[in-house]
């Protein structure tokens, strides 16, 4: 499969919320090799239900009514992916995590006072966290507190990478037997029994 394809199935797996929490999953969203756009940061939001199809539309939108406050959200938010990156790294390797990347986590939960509270919408009612404050920052909110939950439950915490060296996905390994190795079986575990079903045919006609 060609590195296109591949990063056609990444995308769509991590907006399939294939980590399990929605930490991983923003650590997974975008390229890691370069930084969030707007566009991937409004709609990775969206897509995990941190906030409406509605509030999504007029966030897009903001670049160009208040590009500064745009920008720096964004470089707070490709910030804050980075340093998850870097901690669920670290789980994967039990390795625990420095206070340096943790403070990424605890800086937006400083200044992210709130609520959750019910809001109607198109499809019914749902839980959407509402700021004290009116500033961009409560969007992260839900992401830090995720992450915070994740990195408190230290050496017990089953973060693991996914076993295809070309996927880099993190996922919550949630299995009963705690032995899962792909983010999905449907493509990087079924792509790994091809190339292992290939290579056995091969050797036989060899």
């Amino acid at each position: 499969m060609n590195k296109s394809s591949l990063k056609s199935e990444r995308t769509e797996l991590t907006s399939s919320n294939i980590g399990g929490r929605l930490a991983l999953d923003f650590a997974n969203a975008g390229s890691p090799r370069r930084p969030l756009s707007w566009e991937e940061l409004i709609l990775f939001l969206e897509a995990t239900q941190v906030i409406s199809p509605e509030r999504s539309a007029v966030l897009l939108e903001l670049p160009e009514t208040d590009a500064v406050g745009a920008q720096g959200l964004l470089e707070q938010a490709s910030a804050l992916r980075g340093s998850l990156r870097q901690i669920f790294g670290g789980l994967v390797r039990r390795v625990a995590p420095g206070a340096e990347s943790v403070e990424a986590i605890n800086e937006v939960l400083r200044i992210t006072e709130g609520h959750d509270e019910l809001c109607g919408g198109a499809k019914g009612w749902r839980i959407e966290f509402v700021a004290r404050e009116s500033g961009l920052e409560w969007l992260l909110a839900a992401i830090a507190r995720s992450a915070a939950e994740i990195v408190a439950e230290g050496a017990e915490a089953r973060v693991r990478l996914c076993a295809n060296a070309e996927c880099g996905l993190f996922f919550y390994d949630d299995s009963r037997t705690k032995r899962r190795r792909w983010c999905s079986m449907a493509i990087c575990g079924n792509r790994h029994k091809a190339a292992a079903f290939a290579r056995k045919h091969a050797k036989g006609r060899g």
